[in-house]
């Protein structure tokens, strides 16, 4: 079961009549686990955990953009610098929130991956950057106005499509692990596998990250993934695989360049392609919504998921005025939540403030993309995998007697691993089908949402998830009073902030 605040399941059932007075320490019991506040060291220091969890996805789409619009080493720097700072700004709207924008979770933004080969597409096709920036803007405007709509597939999103979809999360990220143990370059040892080095450095990482998770010291073991990543750089320069001699070199501080690129085209066709992935990006943020959601343990409604598609899309729109693309929230950065149990959103606040310095001093941006790649693999295959485990977890809760939950999710995930599987699977496929199922996640969410809708909402009364159907429960106010601040509970047992099991005192008969 995951884990979730006392409070925050509780229903009350006072008589409509009865005026109840709380108490402070009952009214603190209220207090959404995303709202807590941590000293401000640590703050920065899960901060930075974060962007280096998410620093290789997010300046992957602009160099690879960059590179198939012919762009110079130094312009492609500049693309990367103005990712980095509007990336920054869009997870600081995303976790504080304004009035109808942001859903105040830890999310980190960034550039969203899903439309690189529309946009390549249109880059190659003669358009260039400039007609990029156009269908970005015309197609987060629409989605914008879009996206209260779009949230109401909430109601259509029980355990058995959520889980389904955070499993996916979780093992399509899996390859980018392996990835970053295979190094780029030269960094691949010329051979076909995994160089030997490579794997022991990712080997190494990945130990560090075990024993420091392990050390009953809540200092050390929620920072393992940052600790184990310095460490492990720290172990590659030893080994000659860090190469920091380039920091130095270029711009120390930098202003982003508004329309440095030109001035932005529209083009109807490029539109309409951009607008397939914009509704790809409000599938892939409404399933990360939902996942941090469960592993965070709080509460998310159709308002709550319109705020955070809102805030995704008026950061797309913006973008291309500093010369970026869509925003999206990062998968990656879902498991350091899980992996780490540090939920708090101003944490996640920090990392975006992390990001926008990064993006005016280059020369920190060189620092932290000098980090060989093995080291961010070996952490990674903990993060991501941490990311799968929560979404089985959420599938144990799933009633598989007497419907066809078992279906859904069996034919959910193998769709979904199809694109993970062979990656060139949909290639002979019309454009628009590759943009929509080239994601593992976003096939899988789709193929989920339309079995759970024909199996548990178009099917008999008899057959519909127990999850759906289910009767609310209510627990009376007066037991508030037995919970103290920090107690939780984790898999039927109430738990106190430090994890030690509470009695349950049982009346006499």
């Amino acid at each position: 079961m995951a884990l979730r605040t006392a409070a925050a399941s509780l229903t009350w059932c006072a008589a409509p009549d009865e005026e109840v007075e709380l108490t402070t320490k009952q009214k603190k019991e209220f207090v959404r686990p995303e709202d807590e506040r941590l000293p401000i060291g640590a703050t920065i220091g899960y901060g930075i955990q974060h962007v280096l969890t998410m620093y290789g996805g997010i300046i992957a789409p602009p160099l690879i953009i960059g590179q198939m619009a012919g762009l110079k080493p130094g312009e492609i720097g500049v693309l990367i610098a103005a990712c980095l700072f509007m990336g920054g700004l869009a997870t600081i709207l995303q976790t504080v929130g304004v009035p109808f924008f942001g859903s105040q979770l830890p999310l980190v933004q960034g550039v969203s991956f899903s439309g690189v080969a529309t946009m390549g597409a249109i880059v190659t096709s003669g358009g260039g950057l400039p007609a990029v920036f156009g269908s970005v803007i015309a197609a987060s405007v629409i989605g914008l106005l879009i996206a209260p709509v779009f949230a109401t597939v909430i109601r259509f999103f029980p355990p058995v499509v959520t889980g389904t979809v955070i499993t996916t999360i979780g093992l399509s990220l899996l390859p980018v692990a392996a990835g970053w143990i295979m190094g780029t370059g030269e960094n691949t040892g010329g051979a076909k596998g995994g160089a030997p080095e490579n794997l022991m450095l990712a080997g190494i990482t990945l130990v560090i990250v075990l024993i420091l998770s392990k050390i009953p010291v809540g200092a050390i073991s929620r920072l393992a993934i940052l600790l184990s990543i310095v460490l492990g750089t720290i172990v590659a320069v030893f080994l000659g695989k860090a190469d920091f001699s380039k920091v130095g070199e270029g711009d120390i501080f930098a202003l982003p360049q508004i329309f440095g690129f030109g001035m932005p085209t529209f083009e109807i066709a490029s539109i309409i392609s951009m607008l397939i992935v914009i509704l790809v990006t409000l599938t892939e943020t409404t399933a990360d919504i939902l996942a941090v959601s469960e592993i965070v343990g709080t509460k998310v409604d159709s308002k709550r998921i319109a705020a955070g598609l809102r805030a995704d899309m008026l950061s797309s729109a913006v973008s291309p005025i500093f010369g970026t693309f869509t925003q999206s929230a990062f998968a990656q950065n879902v498991g350091l939540v899980a992996i780490t149990g540090v939920k708090s959103r101003f944490v996640v606040t920090a990392g975006g403030g992390v990001l926008v310095i990064l993006g005016l001093l280059p020369v920190l941006g060189r620092v932290v993309g000098a980090i060989p790649t093995p080291v961010l693999g070996g952490a990674g295959l903990v993060l991501f995998g941490s990311v799968a485990a929560s979404g089985i977890r959420t599938l144990a809760k799933v009633e598989y007697r007497d419907n066809m939950n078992l279906v859904i999710v069996a034919t959910s995930i193998a769709v979904g691993m199809l694109p993970i599987a062979v990656p060139t699977i949909y290639e002979q496929m019309p454009a628009w089908f590759v943009t929509i199922f080239h994601s593992g996640i976003s096939s899988a969410a789709v193929v989920a949402i339309l079995l759970n809708l024909l199996f548990n909402h178009l099917g008999s009364v008899k057959r519909k998830n127990a999850f759906v159907s289910a009767p609310t429960r209510s627990i009376p106010v007066a037991y508030l009073d037995a919970f103290e601040d920090g107690d939780s509970i984790i898999d039927g047992k109430i738990v106190d902030r430090e994890g030690n099991e509470v009695t349950v005192e049982r009346p006499a008969h």
